[in-house]
């Protein structure tokens, strides 16, 4: 891929998917301004990225975050060409119903409110001439999970705000986002941890994903390659979507066992019926 040059900031940028998109496009030549929450392992990230990241410390919750980004950006690199709204405040599991009030306001001011401050910041400055801005939603915005209801409802917000965005701002600025299924970061690690097995015989691509694929689908949206495509939600999860669809594949073995618990079956149900044929 060739080397961009651009000027990209990356909202939650000090790990998992954020940091591994900040950490692709400065090795592809981008200057990368990253954000978060926590000056500390913000810090350490820009670090680990190169010279070519600049940290800054905000809350994507705060609706003063969205012009201190824009600012920082211009500031330090000299204009800004590329957004990642990649923050996000994921809630404890609950029903809807039984939701924390004060989650359901951080929820759309991280989650929904938070992304769109900053693109409307970026369009009233450095965006003005053009620009690109890639969301990063969920599969949960367009599939039902249990206890992740607020979450989910959120994702799903974010992704027809995309369309929205795209629909208002073309053609200067493209506007897509991406919507990863389970990936091994750290801060998803309880939803993967105890049914990393079951999850991968049951994925098409047999394996959990990780954050450097969400980072390519990212450089596809971000790069040149993408210049006709606006308003699109692409959907990276290993087929998990489509599983339901999938012929189960039994091994040699899981045949042979399987036709011994029918026999067995068999013969109990014999037994039952005091050993009529």
């Amino acid at each position: 891929m060739e080397r961009s040059g651009r000027v990209v900031a990356v909202t939650g940028g000090s790990g998992g998917i954020g940091f591994a998109i900040a950490r692709r496009r400065a090795a592809l030549g981008d200057r990368v301004l990253i954000t978060g929450r926590r000056p500390g392992p913000l810090q350490s990230a820009a670090e680990a990225i190169g010279p070519q990241a600049s940290a800054l410390a905000c809350d994507s919750a705060d609706p003063a975050s969205a012009r201190q980004i824009v600012d920082a950006a211009v500031e330090r690199f000299g204009r800004l060409d590329v957004v990642v709204a990649n923050a996000a405040h994921v809630p404890a599991l609950s029903s809807l119903l039984d939701a924390d009030e004060a989650d359901i306001d951080l929820v759309w001011q991280t989650n929904v409110a938070g992304p769109l401050r900053l693109v409307r910041a970026a369009v009233a400055g450095p965006f003005a001439d053009g620009g690109v801005v890639v969301m990063v939603g969920s599969l949960g915005g367009q599939a039902l999970q249990p206890d992740m209801g607020l979450y989910s409802a959120s994702k799903a917000a974010l992704h027809h705000l995309t369309r929205i965005l795209a629909a208002e701002l073309g053609p200067a600025v493209r506007v897509n986002a991406v919507a990863p299924g389970l990936v091994r970061t750290e801060g998803a690690r309880v939803g993967w941890e105890a049914a990393e097995a079951m999850i991968r015989a049951r994925s098409p691509m047999a394996r959990l994903g990780e954050a450097d694929d969400i980072a390519d689908a990212v450089d596809f949206l971000v790069d040149d390659g993408s210049s006709w495509l606006t308003g699109q939600i692409l959907v990276v999860d290993g087929g998990a979507s489509v599983q339901l669809g999938r012929r189960t594949r039994r091994t040699a073995a899981a045949t042979t066992a399987a036709a011994a618990a029918a026999t067995t079956a068999a013969a109990a149900t014999t037994a039952a019926d005091g050993g009529r044929q």
